[in-house]
């Protein structure tokens, strides 16, 4: 009776991990990070997903909406080849998010219900690794801004006033309105540019467009990925490098691939790390090609000087 039962119990087992195992092949289709693109208006709107395992069997994840920071996700549900989940609403709108995909050859698509209420398609690709191999060798220092004209940049939105002006050799947003972009296009850099705001001032470096290191009044606050010196939503600087408003704050930022290092005021205060997709307010979800250096103007006033890249040879 004893060896009866015993038989019982390993086929049981036995069953019990087969299922496992076809369900984690299953969980594969979704698991890693997806670069998005969403409809809204006949425009399309960049947008990111992360999928990962918490343990064995649950699913959780990380969406970056078309503004705001990374939103952790604290359950994602799938099954019979449907991804669903829900999470709070952020800065805008007063409704929970739901979002509703399926992956068919590789690609995930579906629809987003938003924060207001609004049914949105979108489609998206597995994101790119972006991994480099081998020691950059890098080109001398070149200027992006020759503290007389805006002749190397441009506003992101043609269709709106560019705020942006050039007063005593200095780059100045001096209302909130276009974001402005480089002329030229990137891929792995050693960017050196520095920055001046006043009081509770706000605003932001977008990296390839796409991963914005956020430049905000934040002296005395403790370390945030929302503010001063981190990657948006991402990655925490290991201190509070930022100085009083009003005084320069100076940047150099080396990106390779995904891997970021931030020098902020002196202090490395981002090392070597990897950033997982986009942030809010980037340019387009594509990150598998280069991209300009975008400064935030939609937001607070703010200042730049000393604008500076290196480039691979």
């Amino acid at each position: 009776m004893k060896i009866q039962m015993n038989k019982y119990a390993l086929v049981l087992l036995i069953a019990f991990f087969g299922l496992g195992v076809t369900n984690a092949q299953t969980q594969e289709e979704i698991i890693g990070k997806w670069d998005l693109e969403v409809m809204k208006d006949g425009k399309v709107y960049p947008s990111w997903l992360e999928v990962k395992l918490s343990g064995v069997k649950t699913l959780v994840g990380y969406f970056v909406a078309e503004s705001g920071s990374a939103r952790p996700i604290s359950e994602v549900f799938y099954h019979n080849g449907t991804l669903d989940f829900s999470i709070p609403p952020q800065w805008d709108g007063t409704n929970y998010m739901h979002v509703s995909g399926k992956v068919i050859n590789g690609k995930l698509s579906g629809t987003i219900l938003n924060n207001m209420g609004e049914a949105l398609s979108f489609a998206g690709v597995r994101a790119p690794k972006l991994i480099r191999t081998g020691e950059v060798q890098w080109s001398k220092r070149r200027s992006l801004f020759d503290g007389k004209s805006l002749g190397q940049w441009k506003a992101i939105d043609k269709r709106r006033e560019n705020q942006w002006k050039v007063e005593n050799g200095l780059l100045i947003n001096p209302k909130s309105g276009v974001n402005l972009i480089s002329e030229e296009q990137f891929t792995d850099f050693k960017l050196h540019i520095e920055a001046r705001y006043p009081a509770n001032s706000n605003s932001g470096i977008y990296l390839r467009g796409r991963y914005e290191v956020q430049v905000e009044d934040s002296y005395g606050k403790d370390p945030s990925s929302i503010l001063f010196g981190g990657i948006y939503g991402f990655l925490t600087p290991n201190q509070m490098a930022a100085k009083p408003a009003g005084e320069w704050q100076v940047f150099d930022i080396t990106l390779v691939g995904r891997r970021v290092t931030i020098v902020a005021n002196g202090h490395t205060v981002i090392h070597d790390q990897i950033i997982r997709g986009i942030t809010g307010g980037a340019i387009d979800s594509n990150e598998g090609v280069p991209g300009p250096i975008m400064l935030q103007g939609d937001h607070g006033l703010v200042a730049f000087r000393n604008i500076s890249i290196q480039t691979p040879k």
